[in-house]
């Protein structure tokens, strides 16, 4: 007798192709770099009132702080962990899990200019979580001009033909 739950029927073993760390990264790291660059922002407001620190350099400190907490949440806060299952994504927020048939995925792309090479999944039609999903790929050694394995394996099995 061979045969896991996929084999007699039931559901579709799942592999997920996100990072482990893809929690540490959406939450942990903002929280902890935008507070602790918080609170340096007002201990240097502080410093500037008292005369300690030059007030240009508290509006520095200020600027830096707001670039850095933009440039976040652009990039982290839209992190999702991401499965496959059988013929479909399984994709999470942490909070909500939805599933898409894997004929869904109209494109992938990777962005190799950031040190997480998120990977982007561009899907035909609107879902809970819009139209576009980013999750950060398993850590790999790439050469710059190199895509993660997953890009191609997300678009072999999104140009294959699947039953629904």
């Amino acid at each position: 007798m061979s045969g896991g739950a996929a084999e007699l029927g039931g559901p579709a073993a799942l592999r997920t192709i996100s990072s482990r760390q893809t929690f540490f990264v959406k939450f942990v790291q903002p929280i902890v770099w935008i507070g602790g660059f918080g609170i340096g922002v007002v201990a240097a407001s502080f410093a500037a009132i008292v005369g300690t620190l030059p007030a240009p350099l508290a509006w520095l400190f200020l600027a830096v702080w707001a670039l850095g907490t933009i440039i976040f949440m652009r990039l982290l806060a839209p992190l999702k962990k991401v499965s496959i299952a059988g013929n479909s994504l399984v994709i999470s927020n942490y909070r909500r899990e939805i599933t898409v048939p894997l004929a869904e995925i109209d494109g992938v792309t990777q962005n190799r200019w950031l040190n997480f090479h998120p990977v982007t999944i561009r899907l035909r039609h609107d879902t809970e979580f819009g139209r576009t999903i980013t999750f950060m790929p398993k850590a790999r050694f790439l050469l710059p001009w190199s895509s993660h394995p997953i890009v191609s394996e997300l678009r072999d099995l999104a140009s294959e033909p699947h039953q629904m």
